[in-house]
């Protein structure tokens, strides 16, 4: 594996349960925009292309999942997309995003737990470098289908380094075969960093949700 440039990504990656995640994330809150963007990070960014292909501005409140400071939201706003929220397990994280000043609602809540919003709430929901070492378990999935509504869409990337270690395929056969969701589109692989972290490969996907 190439050696990392940033002890704070090292730390992230080091996680091994929520609360030591969740205290890595505190420690980088401040510096977290500055380094990934200066490692090109593009994830935040490139989900919106899909984002903007297969949910309509109007359709109503997308979920931004694993919003961490927030670099997709001004974004998504910027394309119309009026009622936004985001789901973070860190605060310190979340005060950032919060910061921005485009997120309807902000809650403190862990990908893999019961998520704090009724069923079919979000027309869409997306989620960008969270099901990666460390972070997300797969069966997150099944919680986020359960508060979009029939019809809505998932957008989300997997790291390819976990995509079979980490249970996605057997999480994703499985909503599929139960008629719980139906594959739109899967990218190729790509880099999550333009410039750094060459490893770093994910691949993008389109879910509609259906039940």
């Amino acid at each position: 594996m190439t050696e990392r440039k940033h002890d704070a990504l090292e730390q992230v990656y080091a996680a091994r349960t929520a609360d030591e995640l969740a205290a890595a994330y505190a420690a980088w809150a401040a510096g977290y925009d500055r380094d990934t963007l200066a490692a090109g990070y593009c994830l935040p960014f490139q989900v919106l292309s899909w984002v903007a292909r297969h949910v309509r501005p109007d359709a109503g409140p997308v979920l931004d999942a694993g919003c961490g400071t927030g670099l997709s939201g001004p974004y998504l706003k910027a394309l119309g997309y009026g009622r936004i929220e985001g789901l973070d397990l860190s605060e310190d994280m979340l005060r950032v995003a919060g910061s921005r000043g485009v997120y309807d609602n902000l809650k403190r809540a862990t990908l893999g737990e019961t998520l704090p919003w009724t069923d079919n709430h979000f027309a869409a929901f997306l989620s960008t470098g969270v099901f990666t070492e460390g972070h997300a378990p797969a069966s997150s999935l099944a919680e986020l289908c359960r508060i979009t509504r029939p019809g809505g869409i998932a957008v989300f990337t997997v790291r390819d380094k976990i995509f079979e270690t980490g249970g996605f395929t057997a999480v994703i056969e499985d909503l599929t075969t139960r008629g719980i969701w139906r594959k739109i589109e899967q990218s190729s692989p790509f880099r999550a960093f333009a410039l750094d972290e060459p490893d770093v490969l994910v691949t993008a996907f389109v879910f509609e949700v259906l039940a």
